[in-house]
């Protein structure tokens, strides 16, 4: 029998939509895939030295969603994981987002409750009720000297661009804390898979009516494909229409891999550095597995112009680009665009579930 749905990309958004499509609908699904592997930039492995790393940069799960709990929960178990990054600042390790504890730390203060957070941060935020950009924002939230020391130059590495030249909503996403908590997330729940991130997409995509094509380029042989009822595509949606109305800019990602002969080899999972050195920060995955190993795996990532595409960079321009493909999409029959690619947004790994999981939802409405 014929696939009655293909899928282009077997990331959160291609792997969810196939995996409802299969067991509640029992549709013949075809999942096609660029890479030489599933699981989009969640993929994780295992390294020359049994140590678990994620090819992509970190991923942990956190969410208040019910919901989307309840639908990952269907392929994994979880071990508790809470994440918590700290900021190499003028030679001391501060915890992100900002508490009281960063404070402290780097201005020789005693701050010791909420109320003397808020009152400190008053006097030194600069007032703004409506930024107009990420340095107005930064200077709003935290005020100049904690902007300058941990925000400004990890932006300009992360972005290749000015907070200045950035929308505030880059910035809006920076939480601080008025207490001591020190998680990056604050979701009530938050975790990471038992096993790997991989073998969650494993047990989505194992069923008989899905068939995946991994190393395939949809472009290359979607004449092929034969007749079909619903395309969904994944992936960059300048891209399926040939970039007719220019290309979208994204941030990508480069990492460097190295396994050291020690147990650990920082305090956390995460150390920000912005100030020092060209890369944005280390991440030790031994940290939050809990994996025991006498060797440990750290990841250094550098932000680049060249790559994969990871982050959508919000400014006008692409807007204005996006909403012309946005509207050429909605002109076409029997096709999804869906996802963080093709929906030009960022998503945290909760959002891109719900997405998916509400699609499918609607298309069950409709009948």
């Amino acid at each position: 029998m014929e696939n009655e749905i293909v899928i282009i990309g077997a990331g959160i958004t291609g792997a969810t939509l196939a995996e409802r499509y299969a067991n509640i609908l029992d549709k013949k699904v075809l999942v096609i895939e660029k890479r030489d592997h599933i699981g989009g930039n969640c993929y994780d492995y295992f390294d020359q030295d049994g140590i678990l790393v994620q090819k992509y940069g970190p991923h942990y799960f956190h969410t208040n969603l019910d919901d989307v709990r309840e639908y990952v929960s269907l392929f994994t178990e979880w071990l508790p994981y809470e994440h918590r990054v700290l900021s190499y600042v003028d030679g001391k390790y501060v915890p992100v987002p900002v508490n009281i504890d960063t404070v402290n730390r780097l201005f020789g203060v005693s701050i010791e409750n909420e109320s003397e957070m808020k009152e400190w941060l008053d006097k030194n935020a600069v007032k703004c009720d409506n930024p107009k950009n990420s340095e107005e924002s930064a200077l709003a939230r935290v005020g100049p000297v904690l902007y300058e020391k941990m925000f400004k130059n990890y932006t300009i590495k992360q972005w290749d661009m000015h907070p200045r030249e950035l929308d505030a909503s880059v910035m809006d996403r920076i939480p601080v804390h008025f207490n001591h908590d020190d998680r990056y997330f604050s979701d009530k729940y938050q975790g990471v898979p038992k096993d790997s991130f991989t073998d969650i997409f494993k047990r989505m995509l194992d069923h008989p009516n899905i068939t995946v094509l991994l190393n395939t380029d949809y472009f290359e042989i979607k004449d092929e494909l034969g007749g079909h009822d619903i395309t969904i595509y994944t992936g960059p949606i300048d891209r399926y229409f040939d970039y007719r109305f220019g290309k979208l800019q994204y941030r990508s990602l480069r990492f460097e891999f190295q396994t050291l002969a020690e147990e650990y080899h920082q305090p956390q999972t995460a150390i920000n550095y912005p100030n020092d050195y060209d890369f944005t920060r280390i991440h030790e995955p031994k940290h939050a597995t809990g994996q025991k190993h006498s060797k440990t795996t750290i990841i250094k990532e550098y932000a680049t112009w060249d790559g994969d595409p990871y982050y959508p960079v919000p400014s006008q321009r692409n807007r204005d680009i996006y909403e012309m493909y946005r509207k050429e999409a909605g002109g076409l029959e029997k096709i999804y665009f869906v996802g963080r690619l093709a929906n030009y947004r960022y998503f945290n790994m909760d959002q891109a579930f719900k997405n998916a999981l509400d699609l499918f939802g609607s298309i069950l409405a409709l009948g």
